[in-house]
């Protein structure tokens, strides 16, 4: 296993939140008559574990990568029976063995990123009637960010002196999504700052393509600099998980939408934004588009297009 994947998973197994939200998760679950568990996208194999403490009779790991083997050793190690691996991805599997409970951990720090939407529709056929599927539904949000700490760091094409013009490579990273630990003090300072703009149900027929926005009504002058985006998910009734910057920290972080240049505020001023995307487009695999619009005395002042497939340069 390549060392840097192996890292990957030591971060995911450090993340005490995740795990105490996954197996509160499970003790639900189990606790009301589950018995049969499908683990998807395995990993090193704790959910399992966590699974077979809390009384599951049976738990199948399917994961197609090389780390399946190291959860076979660990789960030699621990004494832990009862498990059944199989190296192959979920979507691969032809005729899988129902179960009562579907887990799955499969998200990025943009929550679509890692193919949850594919994986979880198809996640029912793993299924036995009236089982349940953990998570089950997911709610992304949005903030307008006001700290101009990210956009220094973008903007330093600038700082490349020498008589050079990098601006048009300023551009190409402005149509691009980045990984922040973004703080509350980031974020605009006013009680309507966070806002849903996607909420969904893992159902077999969710669509990949997500669509929504938020508005908001600067209550200060101020620059707004880009804005802010994290997820929410619901594991079992009354159980989430959630990487927002004021929830305790993961081993995720949010995700920073910038803008090419700030949008200059006024107190009364309407900032809108406008979210598109669509998993499995693009040369990432999802295609991201946001559109940002500020309004003044009912008029648009000024309105940003930004779209991650101008984002790669090859």
């Amino acid at each position: 296993m390549p060392p840097v994947l192996i890292d990957f998973h030591r971060r995911m197994l450090a993340d005490r939140v995740r795990h105490d939200a996954y197996r509160a998760a499970l003790a639900y679950h189990l606790g009301r008559g589950a018995r049969s568990v499908a683990d998807i996208g395995a990993g090193t194999g704790v959910l399992s574990f966590f699974a077979r403490e809390l009384g599951a009779q049976e738990c199948w790991l399917y994961e197609p990568g090389a780390v399946l083997g190291l959860a076979e050793a660990i789960a030699a190690r621990n004494g832990i029976d009862g498990l059944r691996f199989v190296p192959l991805h979920s979507l691969a599997v032809e005729d899988p063995v129902a179960v009562d409970l579907v887990v799955a951990e499969v998200f990025g720090n943009f929550a679509l990123e890692e193919g949850v939407l594919d994986t979880l529709a198809d996640a029912h056929r793993f299924l036995k009637p009236g089982g349940a599927l953990c998570p089950a539904a997911l709610q992304q949000f949005v903030a307008p960010v006001a700290s101009d700490r990210f956009a220094r760091e973008l903007g330093s094409w600038s700082a490349v002196g020498h008589g050079l013009d990098l601006g048009d490579a300023h551009a190409v990273g402005c149509d691009n999504m980045y990984v922040y630990a973004i703080e509350p003090g980031d974020l605009l300072a006013q009680p309507d700052a966070v806002q849903r703009w996607d909420a969904l149900e893992f159902t077999p027929t969710v669509s990949g393509q997500r669509v929504g926005g938020a508005s908001w009504r600067l209550a200060a002058d101020g620059a707004v600099q880009g804005f802010a985006l994290w997820w929410e998910a619901l594991l079992a009734p009354g159980i989430t998980l959630s990487t927002s910057p004021s929830a305790p920290r993961t081993h995720w972080d949010q995700v920073y939408l910038p803008l090419a240049r700030p949008l200059a505020g006024r107190v009364g001023d309407e900032v809108a934004i406008a979210i598109e995307c669509e998993v499995g487009g693009g040369e990432a695999g999802i295609a991201v588009r946001w559109r940002v619009d500020q309004r003044r005395g009912g008029a648009t002042i000024d309105a940003r297009d930004h779209d991650i497939a101008r984002g790669f340069v090859d």
